[in-house]
Formats: C-alpha cells, sequence, structure tokens
C-alpha cells in the first residue's frame, strides 16, 4: 500500500505514526501527519519541515530496505486526533518511548516536559532560574547526550538548521538538558555542516551550520551553570532545539 482510498484519508484527520524496518522490527521513524503523509517517507516525496532534513528522515534507511527486496511497514499509533498540537504531543512521546528511532529533534516541548526520573523533576523545578544578562542562544542537547559520548561543548557547537545571519548578533551559547543549563560557550565563528569541521558527521549536511569557540568566561559561567532557564523562555520553541532571547 502507498497510498490510503481518498475517503480513508478524508476519516483519519491528524495521526501519528512509526515506520517499522522489518528486517529487524525496529521503530525508525516517529512522526504525525494527515492524509497520506505517512506513505510520502517511501516515494521520497515528503517534504522536510523547518526542524528537519534528509538526514533526520531516514531517507537512505528506506533505500536499504528496499534494495533488500523488503517493504517498510506503517503503524499508525492514534487517529482522528483533534488538532496538529494535540498530534505534537504525541508524537513527543512517541519519541521517547522508542528511543532507538531515527528522530533527531525530540518532539515538541520535550526537552521542557518530557519523560525523566521522579528525581530529575525534583532537581529541576528546585534549581535557581537565570537571569539572561545578554543576548543569548538557548540550545537543547538532552536527546543527544543521551545517545552518545561527545562532551558537552561539541554538542552544543553543533549542528543547527538556523540562519546564518541572524546567529552572528548573539555572543553567549547556553547548552541545556531539560531546562538545566549544562554549559555556557562563546562562539567566535560559525561553520558549515562538514565532516571536516564536525569530525563525528557521517556526512557533509547542507543547510546546517556549527560553531568554535571556547568556555564562557568564569563570571558568565557561574551566572548560568546549573540553572534553570525561566518559565518564560520554556513556553516557546516547539519542537527547534535553538532558542533565542533578546
Amino acid at each position: 500500500m502507498d497510498c490510503f482510498p481518498d475517503d480513508v484519508a478524508e476519516k483519519l484527520g491528524w495521526y501519528v505514526y512509526r515506520l517499522i524496518d522489518p528486517r529487524n522490527v525496529e521503530t525508525f521513524y516517529v512522526g504525525k501527519g494527515k492524509a497520506n503523509r505517512i506513505f510520502e517517507h517511501i516515494k521520497a516525496a515528503v517534504v522536510p519541515t523547518e526542524d528537519e532534513d534528509a538526514v533526520d528522515l531516514k531517507l537512505q534507511r528506506i533505500k536499504d530496505i528496499k534494495d533488500a527486496g523488503m517493504d517498510v511497514l506503517h503503524v499508525i499509533h492514534r487517529h482522528r486526533i483533534v488538532s496538529y498540537e494535540v498530534a505534537s504531543q504525541i508524537e513527543a512521546a512517541l519519541i521517547e518511548a522508542y528511543s532507538g528511532n531515527a528522530n533527531r529533534v525530540g518532539g515538541n516541548r520535550s526537552g521542557d516536559f518530557g519523560c525523566r526520573f521522579s528525581a530529575q523533576i525534583v532537581a529541576e523545578y528546585s534549581a535557581v532560574p537565570f537571569v539572561p544578562l545578554e543576548p543569548l542562544m538557548l540550545i537543547s542537547i538532552g536527546r543527544s547526550l543521551e545517545h552518545d559520548s561527545k562532551d558537552i561543548y561539541d554538542f552544543a557547537r553543533g549542528v543547527w538548521r538556523i540562519n546564518p545571519a541572524r546567529v552572528a548578533r548573539y555572543n553567549l551559547a547556553l547548552a541545556h538538558r531539560r531546562g538545566i543549563v549544562l554549559g555556557a560557550y562563546r562562539p567566535s565563528r560559525w561553520v558549515a555542516a562538514t565532516k571536516v569541521n564536525f569530525p563525528w558527521l557521517d556526512a557533509d549536511i547542507e543547510g546546517r551550520i556549527g560553531f568554535e569557540g571556547e568556555r564562557a568566561e568564569t563570571e558568565v559561567w557561574e551566572a548560568y551553570v546549573g540553572k534553570r532557564i525561566p518559565d518564560a523562555y520554556r513556553e516557546r520553541g516547539a519542537t527547534n532545539p535553538v532558542r533565542f532571547i533578546w
């Protein structure tokens, strides 16, 4: 099957789905959509959103499945969802539940309100919120931090799908996980997302950039690291891992 009958597509409304690799029955992508969005991946016709690119969507894996003479398995977890916003919340929960998936972004506000232990909840909400003293970037590294061994600086510096002209106005980048600041850095220059600039990449990624820089001075580090992002700055941003203050 590569599409729904028209009457079925109309009745589905918003839905949340999983793509499964039949070779190992592994969920490799979680998404949301309407109509035939679930099938657009296998047609390589899916249009990346502002938070996605071809790497995120794992189109190469779909090609490998096809080359093995098999078909991607499609599962719809919940349909007739009342709105995009509710679908985003369900999607975020599934992304966390299926931790082996290829979604690079954790889902709508998962960095703020996603899965964690009760002790982590207490630690986060007991932390003192920081006071922004200058224009800064908030960079969520939570999902990456759970699946790799790079240090916090490397997680913070890239690679991101953001406007180079915009980031040039910000001289402080705060790396945070689930609302707690883990590192503060001064970008000195922004570079393209290539294997030369970021050796851990599997391949160059067009349209993404990252920074080179250094740890912020001691007084700045102490003003932010270990503190909580103020609630006023946790209400926006949706799935985008980079937010801007001021």
